[in-house]
């Protein structure tokens, strides 16, 4: 377990669910999970702060979209704020921009139905919808 834990930061429930199809449940379980903490091969809010750069940083994934999954993932409220507050303002409003500009380029058709695309577009990426008009209305 050790190993798996080094390769990539993993969430509490993605190790329990490994040591479970290694079919160990109890206090072994808790051990092996206590352990791996105590050794720093486990730790949730690295994990929520490295799981939020990469997802914005590569998949260019919203604060929505990255919140949902960490909860998705059973990561804790305190975990998934420290991990938002990797995001950057300002590279977060940039990539919002770049974002709606590339999708408006590949959208056509009249401009309220180009909105609305790429409204839908950034809001399935997790973008707030505050962030989307405003950039929709410095491009449009």
């Amino acid at each position: 377990m050790q190993k798996y834990c080094a390769y990539q930061d993993r969430c509490h429930n993605e190790v329990r669910t490994k040591i479970l199809s290694y079919k160990v449940y109890g206090d072994d379980l808790e051990e092996i999970i206590s352990d791996l903490i105590k050794e720093n091969y486990l730790n949730e809010e690295r994990f929520a702060q490295s799981f939020a750069r990469g997802k914005f940083r590569i998949k260019r994934w919203g604060r929505n979209k990255i919140k949902q999954e960490l909860a998705r993932r059973r990561v804790s409220t305190y975990c998934i704020k420290k991990g938002m507050k990797e995001i950057d303002e300002d590279e977060y409003v940039k990539t919002i921009t770049y974002l709606v500009e590339k999708k408006l380029s590949t959208v056509s058709g009249h401009e309220a139905i180009r909105r609305k695309k790429v409204f839908e577009f950034c809001y399935r990426k997790g973008y707030e919808a505050n962030y989307i008009n405003s950039a929709l209305s410095d491009l449009l």
